[in-house]
């Protein structure tokens, strides 16, 4: 803790750029590495999601992400699902320019939510053969709840600015996660957290995951507007501190922690894990994709918020196909391509074969 004039104590806390991973004396050849993801009953072939972003994910790209080894999760509350063919829109937003202002992308998501289109997405993802996953924010996953699980999801994602627990409120029926937790038949992810505390709360809830972070750094402006920010690397360490009680507390149930945000480069990514995350959820990174639906542009769903709009819409280089995005080959050496062969290529350098292992590896701050 450290003292902020006279009646004031804050705790020092490190982002992922703060730390960097310790070299061991053992390395191992890149082959010996395996980077399976469990959760629940699948089995992943890399421990990456690809972040609900109508930037990044559309049914096309949920698809090929699933087809790679990944875990695509499509937003339920955006624009394919509140139109039949967002095609016109898509090609609006990016051909556009900084002329897109923040009401324009208001009077877009205006349109209300299809129940019927929802359905017809998903659907559009299992027929492909792929694991299904689709999120929802908390104002609005009791709602469409009976939907989305009729239609056949594999995970639930519950994703917001800041979720908890224990949310009061005397303008609406708060969202009981606990009990909706249980009454649902679909495991179930949730985030955002950053606390030690509030991520325990929400593994007592029931949930597969806890997602650590607010997502969409790159889009996110809630240090300008409301004050909160989450150094990753503190958070994602604190979460899995959790994570461990819980262990213990539970008598043996597992809850993955998921770093989201704040990941734009591969070696992002491998500090997430060695903090202490089980995978992460990516944003920028896949928006750089040639067939990411944002066509060089990034937005969040804070972006468009009908009263306090907390996100902007940013421009990304585009670098390559989802493909070599994530699996290469790479033509660039920023850590923007072959997220995976850097992950792989990171644990081999530091003689480290499993995930689980690597979670212990140790750090330094810069």
């Amino acid at each position: 803790m450290q003292d902020i004039g006279r009646s004031k104590r804050a705790a020092r806390s490190f982002s992922l750029d703060d730390v960097a991973i310790m070299p061991t004396r053992r390395t191992r050849g890149i082959e010996t590495v395996d980077i399976d993801w469990r959760i629940d009953a699948i089995t992943f072939g890399f421990p990456m999601l690809a972040a609900p972003m109508d930037s990044v994910m559309s049914p096309a790209t949920a698809i090929a992400f699933g087809q790679l080894g990944g875990l695509g999760v499509l937003n339920l509350e955006g624009l394919w699902t509140r139109y039949a063919d967002p095609e016109a829109l898509f090609e609006e937003l990016g051909a556009a320019s900084d002329q897109v202002t923040t009401s324009r992308l208001q009077e877009i998501y205006a349109e209300p939510i299809k129940a019927e289109l929802i359905t017809e997405r998903l659907r559009q993802i299992r027929d492909a053969g792929v694991p299904v996953a689709g999120a929802l924010s908390p104002q609005t996953a009791q709602k469409f709840a009976g939907v989305v699980e009729n239609a056949g999801l594999d995970f639930f994602v519950i994703r917001g600015t800041a979720v908890s627990a224990q949310h009061v409120s005397n303008a609406t029926e708060p969202l009981d996660l606990a009990r909706f937790i249980y009454e649902l038949d679909v495991p179930v992810i949730v985030g955002g957290c950053a606390t030690y505390q509030t991520a325990l709360h929400l593994m007592r809830t029931g949930a597969a995951g806890v997602l650590v972070g607010f997502g969409g750094a790159a889009t996110s402006t809630n240090a300008q507007v409301i004050g909160i920010e989450v150094p990753m690397a503190t958070a994602i360490s604190d979460v899995a501190e959790a994570r461990r009680d819980y262990l213990d507390e539970s008598g043996g149930r597992y809850v993955h922690v998921i770093a989201d945000g704040a990941m734009g480069h591969s070696g992002d990514i491998v500090k997430a894990l060695a903090c202490g995350a089980d995978a992460a959820m990516l944003g920028v990174p896949l928006a750089r994709a040639t067939e990411a639906p944002g066509q060089g542009w990034h937005w969040g769903q804070e972006a468009w918020h009908e009263s306090l709009p907390r996100g902007r819409r940013v421009r990304v280089d585009q670098v390559g196909t989802l493909r070599e995005v994530m699996l290469g080959p790479s033509h660039s050496p920023d850590g923007t391509m072959n997220l995976v062969g850097a992950l792989r290529r990171a644990m081999a350098s530091t003689g480290y074969t499993e995930v689980k292992a690597f979670q212990r590896i140790d750090l330094i701050i810069h």
